[in-house]
Protein backbone atom coordinates (compact mmCIF):
# COMPACT_ATOMS: atom_id res chain seq x y z
CA UNK A 1 0.00 0.00 0.00
CA UNK A 2 1.13 3.56 -1.09
CA UNK A 3 2.03 5.95 1.63
CA UNK A 4 0.98 9.34 2.12
CA UNK A 5 2.63 12.45 1.97
CA UNK A 6 1.32 15.40 4.10
CA UNK A 7 2.51 19.16 3.18
CA UNK A 8 2.22 22.10 5.65
CA UNK A 9 3.38 25.79 5.98
CA UNK A 10 6.44 24.75 8.58
CA UNK A 11 8.48 22.92 11.13
CA UNK A 12 6.37 23.24 13.86
CA UNK A 13 2.96 22.45 12.23
CA UNK A 14 4.95 19.26 11.23
CA UNK A 15 5.84 18.86 14.87
CA UNK A 16 2.44 19.27 15.74
CA UNK A 17 1.30 16.69 13.30
CA UNK A 18 3.85 13.97 14.31
CA UNK A 19 2.50 14.38 17.54
CA UNK A 20 -1.37 13.94 16.30
CA UNK A 21 -0.05 10.25 14.79
CA UNK A 22 -0.48 11.76 11.25
CA UNK A 23 0.05 9.01 8.98
CA UNK A 24 2.98 9.09 6.28
CA UNK A 25 5.59 11.59 5.22
CA UNK A 26 5.20 15.16 6.40
CA UNK A 27 7.19 17.88 4.58
CA UNK A 28 7.30 21.94 5.18
CA UNK A 29 6.85 24.10 2.28
CA UNK A 30 8.54 27.48 4.64
CA UNK A 31 8.79 29.95 1.72
CA UNK A 32 8.26 34.01 2.74
CA UNK A 33 6.77 33.86 -0.70
CA UNK A 34 4.95 37.46 -0.03
CA UNK A 35 8.56 39.12 -0.15
CA UNK A 36 10.59 39.14 -2.34
CA UNK A 37 10.47 37.91 -5.80
CA UNK A 38 8.22 35.79 -7.39
CA UNK A 39 8.00 34.84 -11.41
CA UNK A 40 4.99 32.60 -11.94
CA UNK A 41 5.68 31.60 -15.32
CA UNK A 42 9.05 29.86 -14.22
CA UNK A 43 9.64 25.98 -13.16
CA UNK A 44 9.04 24.87 -9.44
CA UNK A 45 13.25 24.45 -9.14
CA UNK A 46 13.88 27.66 -10.81
CA UNK A 47 11.61 29.52 -8.81
CA UNK A 48 13.08 27.85 -5.79
CA UNK A 49 16.66 28.78 -6.77
CA UNK A 50 15.48 32.53 -7.14
CA UNK A 51 13.75 32.43 -3.78
CA UNK A 52 16.59 30.99 -2.24
CA UNK A 53 19.20 33.72 -3.69
CA UNK A 54 16.48 36.69 -1.83
CA UNK A 55 16.57 34.73 1.56
CA UNK A 56 20.65 34.01 1.18
CA UNK A 57 21.07 37.71 0.54
CA UNK A 58 18.36 39.31 3.09
CA UNK A 59 20.73 37.25 5.50
CA UNK A 60 17.87 35.31 6.81
CA UNK A 61 19.39 32.10 6.09
CA UNK A 62 22.38 30.36 4.51
CA UNK A 63 22.10 29.72 0.91
CA UNK A 64 23.56 26.33 0.82
CA UNK A 65 21.20 25.44 3.03
CA UNK A 66 18.01 27.27 1.93
CA UNK A 67 18.48 25.71 -1.20
CA UNK A 68 19.17 22.07 -0.12
CA UNK A 69 15.85 22.61 1.58
CA UNK A 70 14.00 23.29 -1.64
CA UNK A 71 15.81 21.28 -3.48
CA UNK A 72 14.75 18.16 -0.89
CA UNK A 73 11.11 19.11 -1.39
CA UNK A 74 10.90 19.70 -4.52
CA UNK A 75 12.85 16.11 -5.51
CA UNK A 76 9.68 14.70 -3.10
CA UNK A 77 7.05 16.05 -5.69
CA UNK A 78 9.08 15.13 -8.10
CA UNK A 79 8.44 11.87 -7.16
CA UNK A 80 4.28 11.30 -6.42
CA UNK A 81 4.27 7.60 -7.77
CA UNK A 82 5.32 6.56 -4.18
CA UNK A 83 2.29 8.32 -2.80
CA UNK A 84 -1.44 6.81 -3.01
CA UNK A 85 -2.29 10.54 -1.59
CA UNK A 86 -1.19 14.00 -0.92
CA UNK A 87 -2.76 16.10 1.61
CA UNK A 88 -2.26 19.92 1.99
CA UNK A 89 -2.43 21.33 5.45
CA UNK A 90 -2.79 24.86 5.61
CA UNK A 91 -4.25 28.01 7.20
CA UNK A 92 -6.26 30.83 6.31
CA UNK A 93 -3.67 34.14 6.41
CA UNK A 94 -1.41 35.37 3.70
CA UNK A 95 1.57 33.65 4.43
CA UNK A 96 0.09 30.17 4.12
CA UNK A 97 -2.58 31.10 1.29
CA UNK A 98 0.25 31.81 -1.00
CA UNK A 99 1.88 28.35 -0.48
CA UNK A 100 -1.81 26.93 -1.35
CA UNK A 101 -1.72 28.53 -4.52
CA UNK A 102 1.81 27.48 -5.49
CA UNK A 103 1.15 23.93 -5.07
CA UNK A 104 -2.50 23.98 -6.38
CA UNK A 105 -0.76 25.42 -9.22
CA UNK A 106 1.73 22.84 -9.13
CA UNK A 107 -0.93 20.28 -9.08
CA UNK A 108 -3.31 21.57 -11.84
CA UNK A 109 0.21 21.38 -14.05
CA UNK A 110 0.89 17.48 -13.01
CA UNK A 111 -1.91 15.81 -14.80
CA UNK A 112 0.05 12.24 -15.10
CA UNK A 113 -0.62 12.50 -10.72
CA UNK A 114 -2.30 9.29 -9.42
CA UNK A 115 -2.28 10.46 -6.12
CA UNK A 116 -5.53 11.52 -4.45
CA UNK A 117 -5.74 15.07 -3.64
CA UNK A 118 -7.00 16.49 0.19
CA UNK A 119 -6.72 19.67 1.56
CA UNK A 120 -7.29 20.98 4.90
CA UNK A 121 -7.28 24.78 5.42
CA UNK A 122 -8.23 25.81 8.92
CA UNK A 123 -9.42 29.54 10.40
CA UNK A 124 -6.25 30.00 12.94
CA UNK A 125 -3.00 28.33 13.75
CA UNK A 126 -2.56 24.62 12.69
CA UNK A 127 0.56 25.02 15.53
CA UNK A 128 -1.58 26.12 18.10
CA UNK A 129 -3.69 23.13 18.05
CA UNK A 130 -4.03 20.46 20.14
CA UNK A 131 -2.49 16.93 18.94
CA UNK A 132 -6.15 15.76 19.75
CA UNK A 133 -7.78 18.39 17.62
CA UNK A 134 -5.18 17.77 14.31
CA UNK A 135 -6.09 14.11 14.89
CA UNK A 136 -10.31 15.12 14.06
CA UNK A 137 -9.47 17.80 11.69
CA UNK A 138 -7.85 14.35 9.48
CA UNK A 139 -10.50 12.50 8.43
CA UNK A 140 -11.98 15.24 7.67
CA UNK A 141 -10.07 16.04 4.78
CA UNK A 142 -12.18 17.20 1.53
CA UNK A 143 -10.92 16.10 -2.00
CA UNK A 144 -9.43 19.05 -3.97
CA UNK A 145 -11.93 19.91 -6.68
CA UNK A 146 -10.99 20.43 -10.17
CA UNK A 147 -12.50 24.19 -9.58
CA UNK A 148 -10.27 24.56 -6.74
CA UNK A 149 -6.99 23.69 -9.00
CA UNK A 150 -7.95 26.22 -11.56
CA UNK A 151 -8.72 29.16 -9.30
CA UNK A 152 -5.57 28.15 -7.12
CA UNK A 153 -3.54 28.55 -10.86
CA UNK A 154 -5.10 31.55 -12.36
CA UNK A 155 -4.58 33.03 -8.47
CA UNK A 156 -0.92 32.15 -8.90
CA UNK A 157 -0.17 33.67 -11.92
CA UNK A 158 -2.00 36.90 -11.19
CA UNK A 159 0.08 37.03 -7.87
CA UNK A 160 3.47 36.42 -10.14
CA UNK A 161 2.57 38.70 -12.68
CA UNK A 162 4.38 42.07 -13.14
CA UNK A 163 0.71 43.29 -13.28
CA UNK A 164 -0.69 43.62 -10.47
CA UNK A 165 -4.06 44.48 -11.53
CA UNK A 166 -4.39 40.60 -12.37
CA UNK A 167 -4.83 40.46 -8.52
CA UNK A 168 -8.00 42.69 -8.64
CA UNK A 169 -9.86 41.31 -11.75
CA UNK A 170 -9.76 38.14 -9.77
CA UNK A 171 -11.04 39.11 -6.62
CA UNK A 172 -13.66 40.44 -8.77
CA UNK A 173 -14.63 36.85 -10.20
CA UNK A 174 -16.67 34.11 -7.89
CA UNK A 175 -13.44 33.03 -5.32
CA UNK A 176 -15.52 30.95 -3.10
CA UNK A 177 -14.09 27.66 -4.21
CA UNK A 178 -10.93 28.75 -1.69
CA UNK A 179 -12.61 30.82 1.12
CA UNK A 180 -9.79 32.66 2.46
CA UNK A 181 -8.22 33.73 -1.11
CA UNK A 182 -9.78 36.81 -1.66
CA UNK A 183 -8.59 38.39 1.93
CA UNK A 184 -5.39 37.16 2.01
CA UNK A 185 -5.05 39.07 -1.34
CA UNK A 186 -6.22 42.21 -0.49
CA UNK A 187 -4.09 42.04 2.36
CA UNK A 188 -1.43 41.35 0.29
CA UNK A 189 -2.23 45.03 -1.97
CA UNK A 190 -2.07 47.00 1.30
CA UNK A 191 1.74 46.09 1.08
CA UNK A 192 1.91 48.97 -1.74
CA UNK A 193 2.59 51.88 -1.02
CA UNK A 194 0.19 54.01 0.29
CA UNK A 195 -1.35 56.85 -1.94
CA UNK A 196 -0.52 59.53 -0.28
CA UNK A 197 2.57 58.51 2.23
CA UNK A 198 4.38 55.66 0.19
CA UNK A 199 4.65 53.41 3.08
CA UNK A 200 3.43 49.70 3.36
CA UNK A 201 0.71 49.03 5.79
CA UNK A 202 2.93 46.82 7.43
CA UNK A 203 5.60 49.78 7.96
CA UNK A 204 2.83 52.53 8.70
CA UNK A 205 1.80 50.13 11.41
CA UNK A 206 5.29 49.57 12.62
CA UNK A 207 5.66 53.34 12.53
CA UNK A 208 2.46 53.69 14.51
CA UNK A 209 3.55 51.11 17.12
CA UNK A 210 6.83 52.73 17.94
CA UNK A 211 5.52 56.34 18.33
CA UNK A 212 2.74 55.07 20.82
CA UNK A 213 4.88 53.53 22.96
CA UNK A 214 5.95 49.98 21.82
CA UNK A 215 9.38 51.18 21.71
CA UNK A 216 11.81 47.60 21.21
CA UNK A 217 11.66 46.11 18.39
CA UNK A 218 9.89 42.41 19.85
CA UNK A 219 7.06 45.36 21.49
CA UNK A 220 6.46 46.71 18.39
CA UNK A 221 6.38 43.48 16.59
CA UNK A 222 3.64 42.13 18.80
CA UNK A 223 0.98 45.52 18.61
CA UNK A 224 1.47 44.93 14.61
CA UNK A 225 0.17 41.81 15.22
CA UNK A 226 -2.52 42.05 17.20
CA UNK A 227 -4.33 44.67 14.73
CA UNK A 228 -3.50 41.97 12.10
CA UNK A 229 -7.26 40.10 11.12
CA UNK A 230 -4.88 36.81 10.30
CA UNK A 231 -1.27 37.12 11.43
CA UNK A 232 1.00 36.24 8.72
CA UNK A 233 3.92 38.53 9.15
CA UNK A 234 7.02 36.53 11.37
CA UNK A 235 9.67 38.75 13.66
CA UNK A 236 12.02 38.32 11.15
CA UNK A 237 10.53 40.05 7.85
CA UNK A 238 9.27 42.44 10.87
CA UNK A 239 12.81 43.49 11.88
CA UNK A 240 13.71 43.59 8.09
CA UNK A 241 11.17 46.52 7.76
CA UNK A 242 12.60 48.49 10.69
CA UNK A 243 16.01 48.22 9.07
CA UNK A 244 14.42 49.33 5.80
CA UNK A 245 13.19 52.03 7.03
CA UNK A 246 16.39 53.05 8.59
CA UNK A 247 18.63 53.17 5.59
CA UNK A 248 20.41 56.18 4.35
CA UNK A 249 20.60 59.68 4.85
CA UNK A 250 16.71 59.98 5.63
CA UNK A 251 15.63 57.18 7.96
CA UNK A 252 11.98 57.08 9.08
CA UNK A 253 13.24 55.24 12.09
CA UNK A 254 16.55 54.84 14.46
CA UNK A 255 17.58 54.11 18.25
CA UNK A 256 17.35 56.24 20.67
CA UNK A 257 20.60 57.22 20.33
CA UNK A 258 20.21 58.31 16.83
CA UNK A 259 22.08 55.02 15.58
CA UNK A 260 20.74 53.25 12.51
CA UNK A 261 18.66 49.71 12.93
CA UNK A 262 20.39 46.56 11.73
CA UNK A 263 18.45 43.63 12.05
CA UNK A 264 19.82 40.30 13.32
CA UNK A 265 21.42 38.21 10.66
CA UNK A 266 20.22 34.32 10.47
CA UNK A 267 21.08 32.81 13.71
CA UNK A 268 23.10 35.38 15.43
CA UNK A 269 22.40 36.65 19.05
CA UNK A 270 19.24 39.29 18.92
CA UNK A 271 18.77 39.38 22.96
CA UNK A 272 20.31 42.95 22.66
CA UNK A 273 18.44 43.91 19.33
CA UNK A 274 14.98 43.01 20.41
CA UNK A 275 14.96 44.91 23.67
CA UNK A 276 16.56 48.07 22.71
CA UNK A 277 14.78 51.36 22.11
CA UNK A 278 13.35 52.77 19.06
CA UNK A 279 12.29 56.10 18.08
CA UNK A 280 10.38 57.76 14.97
CA UNK A 281 12.34 60.37 13.64
CA UNK A 282 10.58 63.89 12.43
CA UNK A 283 10.61 62.89 9.44
CA UNK A 284 8.80 59.30 10.09
CA UNK A 285 6.30 61.18 11.54
CA UNK A 286 6.11 63.46 8.14
CA UNK A 287 5.78 60.63 6.26
CA UNK A 288 3.11 59.13 8.21
CA UNK A 289 1.05 62.24 8.45
CA UNK A 290 1.22 61.93 4.72
CA UNK A 291 3.49 65.33 4.42
CA UNK A 292 6.56 63.20 2.99
CA UNK A 293 6.05 60.11 0.47
CA UNK A 294 8.45 57.67 1.53
CA UNK A 295 8.85 56.52 -2.18
CA UNK A 296 10.82 59.49 -3.30
CA UNK A 297 13.12 59.41 -0.37
CA UNK A 298 13.50 55.58 0.00
CA UNK A 299 16.50 54.38 -2.10
CA UNK A 300 15.63 50.71 -2.45
CA UNK A 301 13.59 48.14 -4.47
CA UNK A 302 11.24 46.26 -2.94
CA UNK A 303 9.31 42.85 -4.75
CA UNK A 304 5.80 41.99 -4.13
CA UNK A 305 5.32 38.75 -6.10
CA UNK A 306 6.06 39.59 -9.69
CA UNK A 307 5.92 43.01 -9.08
CA UNK A 308 9.25 45.72 -8.56
CA UNK A 309 8.37 48.23 -6.51
CA UNK A 310 11.10 51.05 -7.12
CA UNK A 311 12.02 53.95 -5.86
CA UNK A 312 10.53 57.35 -6.77
CA UNK A 313 6.76 58.95 -7.05
CA UNK A 314 5.76 56.75 -10.27
CA UNK A 315 4.35 53.13 -9.62
CA UNK A 316 1.84 51.13 -8.35
CA UNK A 317 0.32 52.64 -5.32
CA UNK A 318 -2.49 51.41 -3.01
CA UNK A 319 -5.62 54.08 -2.45
CA UNK A 320 -6.56 52.62 1.10
CA UNK A 321 -10.38 54.66 1.16
CA UNK A 322 -11.23 53.67 -1.99
CA UNK A 323 -9.40 49.98 -1.52
CA UNK A 324 -8.22 50.01 -4.80
CA UNK A 325 -4.97 49.98 -6.95
CA UNK A 326 -4.08 52.91 -8.52
CA UNK A 327 -0.79 54.24 -11.10
CA UNK A 328 0.69 57.34 -9.44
Amino acid sequence: MKTRLNITNGESAVSKLRQAGVQGEIIPWQDVLHEGPVNASLSLHDLSELRALFIAERGWDDFAHVSGSFGQRDRTLANLDRFGEIVLWFEDDLYDQLQLLQLLDFFARTRDRKARLSMIVVDGYLASLTPAALAELEPKRAAVTEQQLDLGKRAWAAFGSADPSAIERLIDTDTSALRFLTPALLRHLEEFPDRSSGLSRSEAEALRAIESGHATPVAAFLEVARHQPSIFLGDIVFYWYLERMSEGATPLVTWKDGSRVVAPRGKEDSREFVTGELQVTDLGRQVLAGKQDWQRLNRNSRWLGGVEIKPGASGWRWDSTAKALVRA
